[in-house]
């Protein structure tokens, strides 16, 4: 078991201290709700965009992306490239939108649109959601620990959970954007370091490692063909832009930045740098990987036997950490990885108790509660959030890809949420009824989805085909298309609208 050098511990523990003292600094402010959500409202837009950045990039992206393009290509990268679209329909809708409106919750306006149950239905997602992204990112921050560290998988899952409430218990949103500012510039860091042993330590250079993986085809973007049963560059293209407008329209990770930034511009800015900045580096992070691949393939001998690369793709990059870093450049890596992990994590447990104090707590149980109070919940919840998160890790440790895993798991518990946002955005003519129709539906849809190919006691002509990432995809289409198409006979019923001759 390769152990963390002196130095490689030190870098690692001034770095978790410097992070910890300086949210726990922030966080003597902290004497109102508002601020605990919202930060006050006066974050500049550059520091709201690398908080955005850092909620792109977690550990899911430093060690499963190059696990991905190490096993098999680049196709994860088309995820990427549905970012520019999906931030320009953010900038020109949805911050105006929110922003205007003035309210920290994302789904305080669909009470207002379609009732009670749509604000809960999205909340309900939206909690599922982060528990399951909470978990993907400590089982992976672990996974790439444990052997530096000689610590059990469990045990780091469980350490990580603790530093990241420690100062996201204290010092609220302002405390996660700043933090994560650090963090991003340490992940980049990380990352580029890693780059550059890679090309140096390989063999037969860059050139070498070029033609090896174009022989294996690990450039590849994925198949164009168009097939709906496989991980294709269409496939992934769709489920990319239905991901990143849910991201940006109606994830309260996105929709609560918004609400810090100074102004409705620093708000816009903040979207284009944070979206922007993770093209660049999710490709820095799959070209890691492709080099990962050219190196072992040159030097099998350094993976150790009990590492089946094919099986577990996920390890290889955590080993190379272990074993082919300089004295300090691990440290560094290490203390990358606990940034990566940091920023989404703190931003998904602060955002799950905005959540339940804005949604819940002052909607069903206490509407007057006081800034005591409030706090109080906030802080709770904080606390719940980030066991949750902790215990969907653990569970997490027992599947083959971190990265398929949670992609699947995103698709399922959002819910195809982003449709009913879109239905109310779109449609005048879709009231209750019809979005309450559309749910129902597209919940049907995603179940269908999601277990039929599982259940071995079904017919083969009754499973679903289509690959699980289409899962969010068509519980969104349909969640709309049900809405639309019932608001608009509604509306033709009522004599709203012309008969058909």
């Amino acid at each position: 078991m390769t152990r963390l050098p002196t130095i490689d511990l030190t870098v690692l523990v001034l770095y978790l201290i410097a992070v910890v003292a300086m949210g726990l600094w922030i966080g003597r402010k902290n004497r109102t709700s508002e601020q605990f959500m919202v930060a006050g409202r006066k974050i500049p837009g550059w520091a709201v965009g690398l908080s955005i950045f850092g909620t792109y990039v977690s550990s899911i992206s430093f060690l499963a992306l190059p696990g991905k393009s190490f096993g098999a290509n680049w196709n994860p990268f088309v995820f990427s490239l549905s970012i520019p679209l999906a931030a320009w329909i953010a900038v020109r809708d949805f911050v105006p939108f929110y922003r205007q409106s003035g309210e920290v919750s994302a789904y305080n306006h669909l009470e207002r649109r379609f009732g009670p149950w749509a604000r809960t239905y999205a909340v309900v997602c939206y909690l599922l959601t982060q528990i399951a992204r909470m978990g993907a990112i400590m089982y992976l921050l672990a996974l790439a620990l444990a052997p530096l560290t000689g610590w059990s998988v469990t045990s780091l899952i469980w350490l990580t959970g603790a530093v990241v409430l420690v100062y996201t218990l204290v010092g609220g949103m302002e405390a996660v954007i700043w933090t994560d500012v650090v963090q991003s510039v340490v992940l980049i860091g990380g990352a580029i370091a890693c780059l550059g042993v890679l090309l140096f330590e390989m063999p037969g250079g860059l050139g070498g490692a070029l033609e090896t993986a174009s022989e294996h085809h690990k450039f590849s973007l994925g198949s164009m063909d168009l097939d709906l049963t496989q991980s294709t560059f269409w496939v992934v293209l769709l489920y990319g832009l239905v991901m990143n407008l849910q991201n940006f329209g109606i994830d309260q990770s996105y929709v609560q930045r918004y609400a810090t930034a100074r102004s409705d511009r620093e708000a816009a800015r903040s979207v284009w740098l944070g979206g922007l900045l993770y093209i660049p580096v999710s490709a820095l992070f799959l070209f890691i990987g492709t080099l990962l691949f050219a190196y072992y393939t040159a030097r099998p001998e350094l993976l150790p036997p009990g590492l089946d690369p094919a099986a577990k793709p996920d390890k290889v990059f955590p080993h190379f950490i272990a074993t082919r870093l300089p004295p300090g450049a691990s440290g560094l890596v290490v203390a990358a990885l606990f940034a990566a992990a940091q920023s989404t994590l703190s931003s998904s447990v602060n955002c799950s108790a905005t959540l339940v104090l804005c949604d819940i707590y002052r909607r069903y149980f206490q509407p007057a509660a006081g800034e005591r109070e409030a706090l109080w919940v906030l802080r709770i919840t904080t606390l719940l959030a980030g066991g949750a998160g902790t215990l969907a890790a653990l569970a997490l440790t027992r599947v083959q890809s971190a990265l398929d895993a949670w992609w699947q798991l995103a698709g399922i518990f959002s819910g195809g949420m982003l449709g009913l946002f879109l239905l109310g955005r779109l449609s005048r003519a879709a009231d209750s009824r019809a979005a309450a129709a559309g749910v129902v539906c597209g919940v049907a849809a995603i179940a269908w989805l999601t277990w039929s190919p599982k259940w071995e006691a079904l017919p083969p002509a009754l499973r679903s085909p289509f690959h699980g990432f289409l899962t969010t995809v068509i519980g969104t289409a349909v969640i709309l298309g049900v809405g639309l198409a019932i608001g608009l006979l509604e509306k033709r019923r009522r004599g709203d609208l012309p008969q058909a001759s």
